[in-house]
């Protein structure tokens, strides 16, 4: 560990005299390549729970469409694993057969991001992936693959889908997560 020193879950690098820096820390075997941000320790899993019309519809989607495993379920609701993160669907039948969640517009880099919305920051290479997997499918595009904010440092491939109920998905990716996730 030369260079940086632990304290608690707190990680100081030497070189720069900051603590839990915007660079990759590999002195955490258990946690390889775990990326520090200011006033964070350790990027860990998210858990997000969006209402659906259909518990089976959602299954398809989430399962065979954004290839995520389900965990645990029941009547009423699903777990699903979503790049290691947990995305619960619960029903809500007051959406009705052919409801959908609503959401409104922001302009962002000249389009119209859904809000609300959540999502996932992936790898460049993943992010391909799944852009190649979306277009495969009938999928609801509200924004078409594209990169923004283009030789700024937010630069950023980035994607949104809807699924069958309206949830507004983003997936995003940088050429260096670390350094310009919160650049600005």
């Amino acid at each position: 560990m030369q260079g940086r020193t632990t304290t608690g879950a707190w990680t100081r690098h030497a070189v720069h005299g900051r603590t839990a820096c915007r660079r990759r820390c590999r002195d955490a075997p258990a946690v390889r390549g775990r990326i520090c941000y200011p006033r964070s320790v350790v990027l860990t899993p998210f858990h997000v729970a969006v209402q659906v019309r259909d518990i089976e519809e959602a299954r398809r989607f989430y399962t065979e469409v954004l290839g995520c495993e389900e965990g645990r379920s029941a009547t009423g609701w699903a777990d699903f694993n979503m790049f290691g993160h947990q995305f619960v669907c619960h029903v809500n039948p007051e959406l009705g057969i052919n409801g959908r969640v609503t959401s409104h517009r922001n302009l962002v880099d000249g389009h119209g991001v859904p809000v609300p919305h959540c999502g996932v920051v992936l790898e460049p290479g993943e992010w391909t992936k799944l852009a190649a997997r979306l277009k495969q499918y009938k999928v609801d595009w509200v924004i078409e693959p594209y990169t923004r904010f283009v030789n700024t440092p937010g630069e950023q491939s980035t994607l949104f889908i809807r699924d069958p109920s309206g949830n507004a998905l983003e997936f995003k990716s940088f050429r260096d997560i670390a350094g310009q996730l919160f650049a600005s």
